[in-house]
């Protein structure tokens, strides 16, 4: 519970000030059956000696004082209770805050090995688990042992015997409680882990709903998702089998406790030890804790509960973040861009994905990557923007190594353009807005015409506040490309990248996105680098580089890598010779 108690230290004080608070109204409220029995003991036996005037005179102090006393405890509870509140909302702030920070901070690799649905789910449930954990700990525990002390103190006051009693009960229960609650940790670390991967399978099945429906793959997709249900009903049985058994086990230590209890004030009072008005107020005080007590299987419940979340909250927090470097190189806006022998391999492979690649790239150019695939194409995307970190060799951006800057000054003056468009399920505006938070309707208009989206947007009554769905849904595949483009031009980046951006579209839309790319790389106003399968699309590029298995095969110009007749021209044959053949023909 370290994390807990380093998220709870700021608040320290609204914490102890809750928890005096709370202890104050408990003594309050114990207060009142003390009371009871005075008056039981001294107007309900004792009315003989005593006056009409006298007797009325002294239930009516009496329960005046019943009423303050009541009145401060209720007046206690309620400021306990907003304090309380105050703490529980700011831990579980700060707790889901710093949770999404890490998340959004974790390397890129991190994110290549897990599910990003388990990840929320280990933020929203950390967050829910020690909130109950911490209003169970104040609101029951902390006051069932303020109210055992109030008890043990009135009985030392009255008679020793009470003591044992007292003792061995707490024993008893303590024990019991410690026993079964070990047992119920390792049952609530594989609900956990259950949950989160059947969090994990919900968000990849409505992240790809329309394969899925495509397929005609709904119902093996609940068949799949319920063996993970009943799973989690299974573990979950089998802990309530566990909780309902602490709890009887409570529940009948607690009852013969309060009997014993009973017992020993009846015979006090056959030794004249207690007064009947005394064993009333103990028997209320008494009742009073017990009952609170007999949720003490739920608070245990609720502590391993918390436990489990928090170990899973800490795994998360220490998972390695994006380095930067202790002294960063501010680069300015980018004009040159430099590979010098760039090796890459990923964490779980053994070969390398990317191996001595070198090359050079000014403003203005207009450069390409090509290669079959496997060749290392997506891996380089990523060393370019700084997903990835390069094994051996350096990137250089203005003569400096990019382990010398911070990369998101450098990622704003980036623009991405990908093969699987990701767009948000807000308007036109909106997902432009999403780079560029500043832009005014006449930049999103702008960049929009650039990118050739003046035909959808007149189509639309809405224009740029058009609804496009969640992930675009709304849109053809091209569409949601020219969207993509125009959100990476509204920016105005000194790097343009486009990452298979026509590959998954027909052979018209590919042309006119195709065309789209030209006129912006004609423009010559940043550094633009296309990654292509499609070679029709790369044609204009001043620099095309072939790759294949990670290695510089070959570069040159199209027409240069054509005359070499080497993989670029066994590539371009097989894409556009061989089909104008069979045409010919």
């Amino acid at each position: 519970m370290r994390i807990l108690w380093m998220y709870l230290k700021p608040h320290r004080w609204l914490v102890l000030l809750s928890l005096l608070l709370a202890g104050a109204s408990q003594v309050f409220t114990m207060i009142d059956p003390m009371i009871f029995g005075k008056i039981i003991d001294d107007y309900a036996h004792n009315t003989t000696h005593k006056t009409q005037e006298q007797l009325v005179n002294g239930v009516l102090k009496w329960m005046g004082l019943a009423v303050g006393v009541a009145l401060l405890a209720r007046v206690a509870k309620s400021f306990q209770e907003y304090t309380m509140r105050l703490v529980v909302q700011k831990f579980g702030l700060q707790v889901f805050n710093d949770g999404l920070k890490q998340t959004l901070r974790l390397s890129f690799q991190e994110y290549e090995d897990q599910r990003s649905g388990e990840t929320l789910a280990v933020l929203q449930k950390v967050r829910t688990d020690t909130e109950r954990f911490i209003n169970a700990l104040i609101n029951i525990l902390f006051t069932s042992i303020v109210g055992m002390a109030f008890l043990i103190w009135y009985a030392i006051t009255k008679h020793w015997a009470l003591i044992p009693v007292f003792f061995i009960g707490i024993v008893v229960l303590g024990g019991l409680t410690g026993l079964l609650s070990k047992r119920m940790k390792t049952v609530q670390r594989n609900i956990n882990r259950e949950t989160l991967q059947l969090s994990g399978a919900i968000t990849e099945s409505l992240r790809n709903i329309e394969l899925v429906k495509s397929l005609g793959l709904t119902y093996p997709e609940i068949k799949r998702l319920r063996l993970f249900t009943q799973k989690i009903f299974n573990l979950e049985m089998q802990k309530t089998r566990q909780v309902r058994t602490l709890s009887f086990l409570q529940g009948t230590t607690l009852n013969v406790l309060r009997q014993s209890i009973l017992f020993t004030l009846l015979w006090l009072i056959f030794r004249n030890v207690l007064s009947t008005g005394e064993l009333i107020a103990m028997q209320f005080i008494s009742t009073s804790i017990f009952v609170p007590l007999q949720d003490l299987g739920n608070i245990i419940l609720q502590y391993r509960e918390a436990e489990a979340s928090i170990q899973l909250f800490d795994k998360l927090m220490h998972q390695p973040v994006e380095q930067k470097p202790e002294e960063p190189v501010e680069i300015g806006p980018l004009e040159e861009l430099r590979f010098d022998a760039v090796v890459f391999r990923h964490k779980t492979a053994t070969q390398n994905s990317i191996d001595e690649i070198s090359f050079t790239v000014k403003t203005g150019e207009t450069i390409a990557f090509v290669g079959p695939s496997g060749s290392g194409k997506s891996t380089m995307v990523k060393l370019l923007v700084g997903l990835y970190k390069p094994v051996e060799g350096h990137i250089y951006f203005n003569g400096v190594s990019s382990a010398d800057i911070r990369f998101n000054p450098l990622r704003r003056q980036i623009g991405f353009v990908t093969q699987d468009t990701q767009l948000f399920a807000g308007t036109i505006k909106e997902n432009l807005l999403f780079v560029k938070p500043d832009a005014t309707d006449e930049e999103v208009l702008e960049a929009l015409h650039k990118a050739s989206c003046d035909a959808l947007l007149a189509r639309s009554a809405q224009g740029i506040y058009t609804r496009l769905g969640e992930g675009g849904l709304k849109l053809s595949g091209g569409e949601r490309q020219r969207i993509s483009i125009a959100r990476a031009l509204i920016r105005h980046p000194r790097l343009l990248i486009f990452d298979e951006a026509t590959s998954a579209l027909d052979s018209l839309t590919e042309e006119v996105i195709s065309d789209t790319i030209r006129t912006i790389s004609a423009m010559r106003e940043q550094i633009t680098i296309l990654i292509a399968h499609r070679l029709s699309t790369i044609m204009h590029a001043d620099r095309i580089i072939v790759l294949e298995k990670g290695h510089i095969a070959e570069t040159g110009t199209h027409a240069e890598l054509v005359e070499k007749k080497g993989l670029y021209y066994a590539m371009w044959r097989q894409q556009i010779g061989e089909r104008r053949t069979v045409i010919a023909e």
